[in-house]
């Protein structure tokens, strides 16, 4: 355990300064050259398109982005028409009652032919997660820039194939972490990343678990549900509500909690979570390098290992979905209902030549920036698939139940042919196959 014991130290955070410096220098346009709020115009309006209109696509994502006067919605994409209908019918009372404009929304069952209209600019993204990567990279060959939800990836691979076909095509994308753009988790982060609790000693993720096997009953397949583009690359199986439930269904999804269409909570709450520890750490474009499951001795808990030392650990310290920063000289904790930081640092102010983490205030309207401005938004593809990745490896441990030696750079593990074989997916053949 004495590499576990070793510190976050000075040197590393005047490295990550510089870094994180150099990095803004080069990807991101600042806003106070463009003069006024950095805002689009309502003149510079954005069409978009959304994929995926269930619970989070009608429900938060719509609520973000119709009210927002320079975009205009053009299209929606859903293998249930029922959840599809809805959608469209949303938007279209909507603008009629605020906007005065009588428009249909266009409704595609398959998401190639609304990625195939010139007169779209971007897409939204809010498909069960095994299909975030398909969607992503065909939407990016298409010219479109891409906000896609949390968790990035269902496997480290196709996060990496995110991110290339988001800079082959120079896309602006934004993953929908959004609590980087919150006052509370911001402050945190740039209190930790400046040593204020002085050398980082261990980090804190309460989050659940990884995913289950969800073996269910077949129920009769409704006719408003395509169930086989529903699957899409996950392996075939017999139709339940339990996976994709109907429209009156009012909780979230419980997919997510399944091995071939989601990573569990530890990527559902992990893409937020471990995304603040490896924002506070300067972890944006690398990882830990050993990740270790639980073995009823040393180790009580997941652990991660970064390449100072610093041990990253998820285990519950009974305050819900949270972090907690343990330092050498003090504590600071943090969800969406707590920021919870040493007295002595409640007014505590980050100096003029400190470092200063990306600020967004509106996660949404950052992308929309970031579109006009052919610039990085706050949570570029890389992030969030470096992000996905920590959940996705620590995934992978839980299921072999050894440790793993984690190469950041190469994405590889270091001599385990089966850790590495997990790291992609077979993908089912299902584009020209008839709906069953």
């Amino acid at each position: 355990m004495d590499q576990a014991n070793k510190h976050f130290s000075s040197s590393r955070r005047k490295f990550i300064g510089t870094s994180l410096s150099a990095l803004a220098g080069i990807s991101i346009v600042p806003r106070r050259v463009l003069g006024g709020n950095g805002y689009l115009s309502p003149s510079d309006q954005t069409a978009i398109g959304y994929i995926g209109t269930g619970k989070q696509g009608r429900g938060t994502l719509l609520r973000q982005f119709i009210e927002i006067p320079e975009v205009q919605i053009v299209a929606a994409c859903d293998v249930d028409t029922q959840k599809l209908s809805n959608f469209q019918q949303q938007v279209s009372s909507y603008y009629s009652e605020n906007r005065n404009q009588d428009n249909q929304i266009d409704g595609y069952s398959d998401l190639r032919e609304l990625l195939a209209r010139k007169d779209i600019d971007a897409v939204i993204i809010a498909t069960p997660d095994h299909w975030h990567a398909i969607a992503s990279v065909l939407a990016c060959e298409a010219g479109k820039d891409v906000y896609c939800e949390k968790p990035l990836s269902l496997t480290v691979k196709e996060g990496r194939d995110m991110v290339k076909a988001t800079r082959k095509n120079q896309r602006v994308f934004q993953t929908g972490s959004m609590q980087r753009s919150r006052d509370d988790f911001h402050r945190a982060a740039e209190l930790v990343i400046n040593g204020y609790i002085g050398d980082i000693e261990k980090i804190v993720v309460s989050v659940g678990g990884p995913p289950d096997a969800c073996e269910q009953p077949a129920e009769p397949k409704p006719e408003h549900l395509d169930w086989n583009m529903w699957q899409g690359p996950a392996p075939s199986r017999e139709y339940s509500s339990f996976f994709a439930p109907p429209i009156s269904w009012d909780g979230w999804p419980r997919w997510r909690y399944c091995k071939h269409y989601g990573g569990g909570l530890m990527t559902d709450w992990g893409a937020h979570m471990f995304d603040i520890a490896q924002w506070a750490m300067g972890m944006d474009d690398s990882g830990p390098v050993e990740v270790i499951p639980p073995n009823g001795q040393d180790y009580q808990v997941l652990t991660y290992l970064y390449p100072d030392g610093t041990p990253m650990v998820r285990e519950d310290f009974g305050k819900g979905n949270a972090i907690r920063f343990e330092g050498s000289e003090g504590v600071i904790e943090v969800s969406r209902q707590f920021l919870n930081v040493p007295e002595n640092l409640k007014d505590q102010k980050i100096g003029d030549n400190e470092i200063h983490l990306y600020k967004s205030r509106d996660h949404y309207r950052d992308w929309l920036n970031a579109i006009r401005e052919r610039s990085r938004p706050l949570c570029d593809v890389e992030v969030g698939h470096r992000t996905a990745t920590v959940c996705n490896i620590g995934n992978i441990a839980y299921e072999l139940n050894r440790p793993l030696r984690w190469n950041p750079k190469k994405e590889k593990f270091k001599g385990d042919r089966e850790a590495n074989e997990m790291l992609s997916r077979e993908k089912r053949e299902f584009w020209d196959q008839k709906a069953s």
